[in-house]
C-alpha cells in the first residue's frame, strides 16, 4: 500500500467523504484515507465488515478475523458502504 495519494486526487478529501452516513447493519469495506493523520491498524486495510454502532464521529465496524469477530472504532472517512448481491 503506498503512503501517498495519487497526484490527481492530491489534498484533503471533500466533506462529504468526511461527514457520511451509515445505519447499523451496513456493509463497508475499509480504505484508508492517507490524508488524514489518524491512527489507523493498517492489517484491517481492505477487509469487510459490518457496522455496529456509533461512538461519538466515529462508527464501530465488527471484522471477521481468523474464526473471530473484532470491534474496530473507524473514522466515516476511512469507510466505503458496499452491496453484498446474492
Amino acid at each position: 500500500m503506498s503512503k501517498t495519494k495519487r497526484i490527481e486526487s492530491n489534498g484533503r478529501p471533500g466533506l462529504g467523504k468526511v461527514f457520511r452516513k451509515f445505519d447499523n447493519g451496513d456493509s463497508v469495506a475499509v480504505l484508508k484515507e492517507p490524508s488524514i493523520d489518524s491512527r489507523f491498524p493498517l492489517r484491517i486495510q481492505g477487509s469487510t465488515g459490518v457496522v455496529s454502532g456509533r461512538r461519538g464521529g466515529s462508527y464501530i465496524v465488527e471484522i471477521n478475523t481468523q474464526n473471530k469477530k473484532k470491534k474496530f472504532i473507524i473514522a466515516p472517512a476511512h469507510l466505503k458502504r458496499i452491496s453484498l448481491s446474492a
